[in-house]
């Protein structure tokens, strides 16, 4: 019993010692607890104070910072991510693309080596005589610098009593007589200011330095404008011809785009076929303005965009796929709930599917051809009619567009010569754009009605392979001499 008693006070004093050892830990640690949290303590305090001394820094650098550079203009188009691009040029194997030779040399120029007093030739830098003697002909292409030439023309005019007006001789390329103290322009003057401001988009400032550069004519810019205008009005019935054509064309592209006219909104009009271009400048956008232009007759197909003022034209129309494509990729692109849903994906798919059909005009036989064709305008129809009640608005809306157009969709399934894209016209306006993005559009409607009537008389020579220059002077030639208009519509 005594033992058992000794061990067990044994085991209290042991365990009293370690309990003691314990208390002793747990104060060392409160007491480093309660350093570290002076510390933070203390962090905190400074971290305050620099941030409130970084904050009224930052004020300072922003109020002596430079203003921020302005937000781009919206059509300012944002960069390219960097992608591998191919290698330019053909692909290894086809033949060089060269320019042809000419068609004529006009002068033969014998350029020698040097000779010695012997009469051998020798090297031009060493002087060492030369062995191996061999002919070569190079050929060099150069234009010869311009000149201003001054022509006097003695004419001759009496009173006629029939007409009874005074009537004045006339040399074919010599413009209308005109009183005036200095001399006027002539036909190539006229004709390359023209070029170069209808055709170059250059400003009249710019014709004017490069006539001054050039041919060392002087002319002021604002004689080159009342002179543009003037040989727009020569060639007004040339323009008439062009319009008439269009008329009686088979399949007429359309399109509009915004021109400014003296500070005014204003509408470029633009009808194009393979062979014809014809511009309009206009203060309306309402569809009167395309039923006037083609006629109230107009028996081709109008290939056109999903604009509603075209809906006033009582012809066969085919709508652009190009443009119901290209909005439904933007939309797509902004509103992911669209571009998940499914009628975005069949909407897509059914178009291309209607391309990829034309496509195969050729290879398929009627029969086949007839019976995908009619397949594609069924799925058209339940396409449209599906979605016509979809919760998704922009859904909604287009369904509701197929459902208006069905018919107008599908055309170029069933005429071999026609295109489902409003390419042509579009490709018509670019030059038009670009023109307006350097100039800003025209100082007045007279100088709209003249750009309008060199442009489409330029552009329709363009397109029928015609030397630009030499159709102006010819049509100039024409018009001076009173003769009937239509050259480009012959």
């Amino acid at each position: 019993m005594d033992d058992a008693a000794g061990a067990s006070d044994y085991q209290l004093k042991w365990l009293r010692e370690q309990l003691r050892l314990l208390q002793g830990t747990i104060d060392y640690l409160e007491a480093m607890v309660e350093g570290l949290n002076y510390e933070l303590r203390v962090r905190d305090i400074r971290i305050k104070e620099l941030e409130k001394h970084n904050a009224t820094l930052l004020k300072r650098l922003e109020e002596q910072a430079p203003p921020p550079p302005p937000a781009p203009a919206p059509f300012v188009k944002m960069n390219l991510p960097p992608h591998r691009r191919k290698k330019p040029g053909q692909k290894p194997g086809h033949d060089a693309s060269l320019r042809p030779p000419p068609p004529k040399i006009d002068r033969t120029l014998k350029v020698p080596l040097p000779r010695d007093k012997r009469g051998r030739c020798v090297c031009p830098h060493c002087r060492g005589v030369l062995k191996k003697l061999a002919r070569h002909r190079r050929l060099v292409e150069d234009i010869v610098p311009a000149r201003v030439e001054v022509t006097c023309y003695k004419t001759r005019s009496g009173y006629c009593p029939c007409c009874k007006k005074r009537v004045e001789s006339r040399h074919a390329e010599q413009p209308p007589a005109a009183d005036l103290p200095h001399a006027q322009l002539g036909l190539n003057a006229l004709a390359t200011a023209a070029v170069l401001r209808v055709e170059n988009r250059l400003p009249f400032r710019q014709v004017r330095q490069l006539l001054a550069d050039l041919p060392g004519l002087r002319v002021c810019a604002g004689t080159l404008a009342r002179q543009v205008q003037r040989v727009a009005r020569w060639l007004a019935p040339e323009h008439g011809c062009l319009q008439a054509r269009l008329r009686a064309s088979p399949v007429v592209n359309a399109d509009e785009t915004g021109w400014r006219n003296d500070g005014s909104n204003g509408w470029l009009w633009t009808l194009t076929d393979p062979l014809h271009t014809l511009f309009h400048v206009d203060h309306s956008r309402a569809g009167k303005v395309a039923r006037d232009l083609l006629g109230e007759a107009f028996g081709g197909t109008l290939v056109c965009d999903f604009y509603s003022g075209y809906d006033a034209m009582q012809c066969p129309k085919q709508r652009c796929l190009t443009h119901l494509l290209r909005e439904l990729r933007d939309i797509a692109r902004d509103q992911p709930a669209f571009a998940k849903g499914s009628f975005y994906r069949r909407c897509k798919r059914l178009c291309r599917d209607l391309l990829k059909l034309k496509s195969k005009w050729d290879q398929l036989g009627d029969a086949a051809y007839t019976t995908k064709a009619c397949r594609l305008e069924d799925r058209l129809q339940a396409l449209a009619r599906g979605h016509a009640r979809d919760p998704e608005p922009h859904a909604c809306r287009l369904s509701g567009r197929l459902l208006r157009y069905q018919k107008e969709l599908t055309t170029f399934l069933w005429d071999k010569n026609l295109d489902a894209t409003n390419n042509a016209a579009e490709r018509a306006l670019r030059p038009a754009v670009v023109h307006r993005k350097i100039t800003g559009g025209s100082r007045s409607g007279s100088g709209a009605k003249a750009w309008a009537v060199l442009a489409s008389i330029l552009r329709t020579a363009r397109q029928q392979g015609r030397d630009v220059l030499a159709t102006l002077k010819t049509l100039l030639i024409k018009s001076w001499a009173g003769k009937e208009p239509g050259l480009l519509t012959c």
